[in-house]
């Protein structure tokens, strides 16, 4: 056993070595971080992301984090400047926190940090970690048996290592809108949906895997009949995967001369504060979603084939729509209209 009051006075540098760096990734993983800066306030913390395709605004996500280092695969000498990258510093502890995949290539980059304490994860619904010899603390764990959120998975692993968070301040944990963010809200707002009395409904048609998106057509339908109940400011969100869902979506939205505006690819800080702004976010399940809930803005999320168990909102005024049969398309129209409406008159 670990003796863990006497190794926390030595705890100067912890890795973690997170390969699923998305964005709504990294929100679920912020109570960990927390969790390990309550245990170790002045240590340095290193999170080891994978390449991605475009930037993720790790750091403005992830207050916790001191350091970056991105493993690139790519070619024998991006991973020898990596692991000399890795091996610069002196890690005491090492963790892979394994709630989404089971990675070797993670266990082995937190074995060769060279880290003395290595965490993670034994088994996952009784499915063996085939790298966990390589960790030196570790549990099995029935997340879906227990309908376990991502927040609170990330935060089980580190419990091994006696860092936790009390039930307050794992709810208080989101994303704080800095000046910048709150002055560029405001100024859209002003600019784009100048009356205050209109409610402003943001929709967010795509999402980075295609069993996720809800049918465009059901969006159309959608946004028509909000359309004319309530007759309120539009605001249609997308990224950089998003082109072909809101290029279908427009042209519909032009045929019934629905009034919209289009935030494509805002930075971080700047779409969270706008997002805290608006009545009711309509989305799938993707990044913006998790943005949406982390500043406390109000969320209406569709679910297919992941669970709402373990990436929906948490908070009361939000609402995860769940298809029984695990396809997104099964929501009805109706459904989520009646649902809107409701959260709707709560504003």
């Amino acid at each position: 056993m670990i003796d863990h009051e006497k190794f926390s006075n030595n705890v100067k540098n912890i890795l973690v070595v997170g390969k699923n760096n998305q964005v709504g990734d990294m929100i679920c993983s912020l109570p960990l971080y927390a969790a390990l800066k309550k245990k170790y306030p002045d240590c340095n913390i290193t999170l080891v992301a994978a390449k991605t395709n475009y930037p993720i605004p790790i750091k403005e996500i992830n207050k916790y984090i001191d350091n970056v280092i991105t493993l690139d695969r790519s070619s024998l000498k991006t991973n020898v400047a990596f692991l000399k990258e890795l091996r610069k510093t002196k890690y005491q502890i090492g963790i892979v926190p394994s709630t989404i995949t089971l990675s070797s290539t993670s266990h082995i980059v937190n074995y060769l940090s060279g880290a003395k304490i290595r965490v993670g994860v034994k088994n996952i619904e009784g499915k063996k970690n085939k790298t966990a010899y390589l960790l030196n603390v570790k549990s099995s764990f029935d997340w879906d048996k227990n309908k376990t959120h991502q927040k609170e998975r990330n935060l089980d692993v580190v419990k091994q290592i006696d860092c936790d968070l009390t039930a307050d301040e794992l709810k208080n944990i989101k994303i704080k809108i800095d000046k910048e963010g709150e002055t560029f809200a405001n100024e859209y707002i002003r600019t784009n949906f100048p009356k205050k009395e209109k409610l402003i409904v943001g929709v967010h048609p795509g999402a980075g895997k295609l069993e996720n998106i809800w049918n465009v057509e059901n969006f159309k339908s959608l946004i028509k009949r909000l359309n004319d109940k309530y007759s309120p400011y539009f605001l249609i969100t997308a990224g950089h995967t998003d082109k072909t869902a809101i290029n279908n979506l427009f042209l519909s939205l032009k045929e019934y001369n629905i009034e919209y505006q289009l935030a494509q690819n805002i930075e971080f800080k700047k779409l969270a504060a706008l997002l805290n702004r608006v009545n009711l976010y309509i989305t799938n399940d993707t990044g913006p979603m998790h943005i949406a809930d982390s500043v406390g803005g109000n969320v209406l999320a569709l679910f297919g084939p992941t669970n709402s168990y373990e990436w929906g909102p948490r908070r009361k005024s939000c609402f995860s729509i769940q298809s029984h049969t695990k396809k997104i398309n099964d929501i009805t129209v109706d459904k989520v209209f009646d649902k809107s409406v409701e959260m709707l008159k709560k504003k």
